[in-house]
């Protein structure tokens, strides 16, 4: 099995192989590029996008700046918005449903490393799919750690660190995350 093979299996691997290594280099210009586009350049930052990301599905926006480790593990619904500077650390797949919205410095954490101190000596390390349903809201600094799934209809409050699955229709915030209160 290809390093690459055991990274996408949530395995783990080593970060360095060489085919890894030349996909976060191909990602890392594509994101230098949408960096450094200007507001005028829609139709060049839809293309660095579609370049850049495994599924689109309709119409999205990202307001640069953004970063991502390999880009083609994130996969986007119709009316996806990220504000300024939003980070996706992508070894595993990260899957956003319709009409989602992140606030500025969101970031979605895929990658994790091993608590066993030897291994984690090694330098390998692995990752756990992030999954959110539509009409999810996340606000501005939150942080989403790998493994994590979110429900349809949730909104999470700035500033939160979500460590664990969150349900439908509530409202979660805080270090750690705790559901607040259900939605309508």
């Amino acid at each position: 099995m290809t390093e690459k093979e055991k990274m996408l299996k949530g395995m783990l691997y080593q970060s360095w192989d060489p085919e890894l290594l030349n996909e976060r280099a191909r990602a890392r210009k594509l994101v230098d590029s949408l960096n450094r586009s200007k507001s005028t350049e829609s139709h060049f930052r839809e293309q660095l996008i579609s370049d850049l990301f495994g599924t689109i599905d309709g119409d999205i926006f990202i307001e640069p700046p953004f970063y991502c480790d390999y880009g083609y593990n994130i996969h986007v619904g119709d009316g996806f918005f990220a504000n300024f500077n939003c980070v996706f650390l992508d070894v595993c797949e990260i899957r956003i449903g319709k009409r989602a919205l992140l606030g500025p410095n969101v970031q979605l954490y895929t990658a994790t490393h091993p608590m066993e101190r030897k291994t984690r000596a090694s330098g390998v390390e692995a990752g756990k799919p992030i999954i959110m349903g539509d009409d999810v809201w996340i606000g501005g600094g939150a942080i989403i750690n790998p493994g994590v799934t979110i429900g349809d209809n949730v909104v999470i409050g700035a500033g939160s660190v979500v460590t664990k699955d969150v349900p439908s229709h509530t409202f979660t915030a805080g270090n750690p995350a705790q559901m607040i209160k259900q939605l309508s």
